[in-house]
């Protein structure tokens, strides 16, 4: 409904803020400019007092209506998230908002607890429908649960006897009603479990009613470890895995969120078996075919999930990473001589004297590169990588025996000073890889990025340090190193890993082929190429010309900035549980006076600015805070890691100091956004984005400048002007015709 304001009203609806037409009056801090509807009314615009309790603001807008009984009525937002406004969130409403007298929701709740019950089906489904959408607000959940609402749904679960599209409803609504924490989720019996369950194992089922129920195990699951047992007793891994090869990404994407919370909560001894078995299924193939070689992009939750189930499964790495090599240990000693014995010929060993043998394995142990080679195992005392280098090198030695001795035989046969260690490399080629890939990092609540390669490998880690301990040593002579070389020979293969896992290899054979391709000559190319991207000449003359350009540059990056906040991004809000549905958006308006933002769907693209309702105006935008400092990661205090401290940003408004609060997608967002806010509120950029982009910017108008001046060198001082001449009797007048 049409907004109408009058000259009497002394105010009108300016970009969806009620603003003053008269001469500006000091703003009042209690008291909030809005506007009123109801159906078939015309809209009342009143001046909320911020101290006049509630129920008597109600009465004065019945009345307003000449409506009786105020008991029975409620203010909500009549936009966006339809809240329902109390005492403790009235505060939230700022000026220029838009709210709806409706049915308190203690009445509401009477009413649909009656709906539901109805022997009549459509009032039933009608009433199960409307639940689902305004069990959102939590004021009203606490009202329905209050009349133990919520047992009359686990009722209907748990009989079983409704259609598919009421079970549906139905389970939605228990789903948002439980969300709110109101109820614990581990006062459900165990009937109501196997009935969720039940759906989850059905071969044939209501995809619908399959989605919501996967949701609901997944918050059972995390919510406490007795109901993890529950859950991991009635849910078949096989039926999970079955879920995964559907062509439905919701439902595939609901069964990786269950399996991941399944493997996070389990214990060790638990987690074990259950990799034991997906390792059986052959789960990393089901995803490798049917969600990363599907036809369809992956989403940003399935691609969270396959991250965390990387780092979950490579984390197992962790306690041998962490061990150091037990100079005791027969096992482990055997390992070493195996490794001795692979590599060179030991037939007549035996008969040798015990001081020959012990002399003859330390000069074969130096020989492979062992810095101590009278006790080799000291080189592995250090951790990380402990004993998961010894693991890797024995992995090479017996699935590439002859790369092996090669790698072996040709280094001890170089001169002492140019020959390549395979033990010493081989240890810190380990630790590389396993930076690289973060084994014993906890999975991050934003993180993403995970490598496809991955699901295409049963033993990533090793397969990869065969692959790339050969590279070491093609690189080793590609640079034609010596010993003191060793930490730069290191360096060139950590960046050819990197740079080439960067372009995101879908295998093996695929992987091996970049990075060999990415030879030590490319590597130079690409970095002279940075830079000379990075680097310009320093002369004096190029460094004043970069300051008189630098003030356009910036402005062309705030003008940037202010437009890529106009276009908008999708924020996602952290929680423990149901993390894909927490999804709102933000945005400036073209104008650059206000700040829109709102509740967002899944799958819903670019919102127009029109559908988010939330705003507020830049001029009440007092403060940026980032990381730690933001109210939402104090609140979470020891909780949050560097990752999400790091996408962390708030802005402060108002008298009251609200804030609204964020975590970006990206790094690059988050420069992107606060940067934006930097220029809003007359401050300067200082993300590393600006600085970057400001030195490509920069590099790129210099370059263009100095077009006409390639190869000729710029002095460092201006050349002195000669004084000028005694006389101009060199000049010729040509003004003067000639005879």
């Amino acid at each position: 409904m049409p907004l109408l304001c009058t000259e009497k009203d002394g105010f009108m609806r300016r970009s969806g803020v009620l603003e003053s037409t008269g001469a500006k009056m000091p703003q009042q801090k209690d008291i909030v400019k809005i506007a009123i509807q109801m159906p078939g009314a015309y809209p009342q615009l009143i001046r909320l007092d911020q101290k006049k309790p509630l129920s008597a603001v109600i009465k004065e807008v019945c009345d307003g209506w000449n409506l009786p009984g105020h008991e029975n009525y409620a203010l909500q937002y009549a936009d966006g998230v339809q809240t329902y406004i109390t005492e403790s969130n009235r505060l939230d409403i700022k000026n220029g908002c838009i709210l709806r007298l409706t049915k308190a929701p203690g009445r509401c709740a009477e009413d649909l607890f009656k709906g539901i019950q109805s022997m009549d089906l459509g009032v039933r489904c009608d009433s199960l429908k409307q639940l689902a959408c305004v069990s959102t607000d939590v004021t009203f959940a606490q009202e329905f649960i209050s009349r133990d609402g919520h047992l009359l749904l686990v009722k209907i679960v748990e009989d079983s006897s409704e259609s598919a599209l009421i079970m549906t409803h139905t389970l939605t609504a228990f789903m948002e009603l439980m969300d709110h924490g109101i109820v614990s989720w581990e006062n459900l019996s165990s009937i109501f479990i196997e009935k969720i369950a039940c759906f989850v194992n059905a071969k044939v089922g209501d995809a619908s009613i399959q989605q919501v129920c996967l949701d609901i195990l997944e918050s059972m699951v995390l919510s406490s470890h007795s109901l993890f047992l529950q859950v991991k007793q009635v849910v078949t891994m096989e039926r999970l895995i079955a879920h995964l090869q559907m062509t439905n990404q919701q439902i595939q994407t609901k069964a990786m969120a269950l399996l991941m919370a399944l493997l996070q909560t389990a214990g060790d001894a638990d987690r074990q078996e259950m990799f034991a078995y997906l390792n059986k299924k052959n789960l990393r193939q089901y995803i490798y075919k049917n969600i990363i070689h599907s036809s369809g992009s992956v989403q940003d939750e399935m691609a969270h999930y396959l991250y965390v189930l990387q780092s979950v499964t490579l984390n197992h790495l962790e306690p041998r990473m962490r061990t150091p090599l037990d100079c005791y240990s027969q096992e482990q000693r055997d390992i070493l001589h195996g490794l001795r014995q692979a590599a060179f010929e030991t037939e007549s060993e035996n008969s040798l004297s015990h001081e020959r043998r012990r002399s003859l394995c330390a000069k074969e142990f130096k020989k492979l590169g062992f810095s101590n080679n009278s006790n080799p195992g000291q080189d592995l005392v250090r951790t990380p990588p402990g004993l998961l280098a010894l693991d890797t090198m024995f992995y090479f030695a017996a699935r590439n025996p002859d790369a092996y001795s090669r790698f072996v035989l040709e280094n001890s046969s170089r001169e002492d000073k140019h020959e390549c260690p395979f033990a010493r490399s081989s240890i810190q080629l380990t630790l590389i890889l396993c930076e690289i890939l973060r084994i014993g990092e906890a999975p991050s609540e934003t993180g993403s990025d995970y490598h496809p390669i991955f699901f295409s490998q049963d033993r990533l880690l090793e397969e990869l340090f065969c692959v790339c301990i050969q590279l070491l040593n093609k690189t080793w002579k590609e640079m034609r190193a010596t010993q003191e070389d060793f930490d730069k020979v290191m360096q060139v293969v950590r960046e050819q890993i990197t740079r080439t896992l960067s372009t995101k290899p879908t295998s093996l054979e695929l992987f091996k082929n970049k990075v060999n391709a990415l030879n030590y000559s490319e590597i130079l190319k690409l970095r002279q190429t940075e830079r000379l991207h990075q680097e310009e000449t320093l002369a004096p003359p190029v460094l004043e010309l970069k300051e008189r350009l630098k003030p356009e540059l910036l402005e062309l990056i705030r003008q940037q900035r202010l437009n890529r906040l106009c276009q908008g991004t999708m924020f996602r809000k952290i929680s423990s549980r149901r993390r894909q549905d927490k999804l709102w958006y933000c945005r400036l308006s073209p104008n650059h006076k206000m700040l829109h933002y709102g509740d967002l769907e899944e799958d819903s693209d670019t919102p127009p600015i029109e559908t988010l309702q939330e705003k507020i105006p830049v001029a009440d935008i007092k403060n940026l805070l980032v990381g730690k400092e933001c109210p939402h990661m104090k609140e979470n205090k020891g909780k949050q890691n560097k990752e999400v401290l790091d996408l962390a940003f708030s802005i402060t408004y108002d008298v009251e100091e609200y804030s609204l609060n964020f975590i970006a997608p990206s790094r690059t967002d988050f420069c992107l956004w606060t940067d934006g806010l930097s220029v809003l509120l007359g401050r300067e950029m200082s993300s590393e984005s600006m600085r970057s982009e400001l030195d490509i910017l920069l590099s790129m108008e210099i370059k263009l400048r100095l077009l006409d001046l390639e190869n000729i060198p710029i002095p460092e001082n201006a050349p002195v002007v000669p004084k000028p001449p005694s006389n101009y009797n060199f000049c010729y007048d040509f003004s003067q015709t000639e005879q």
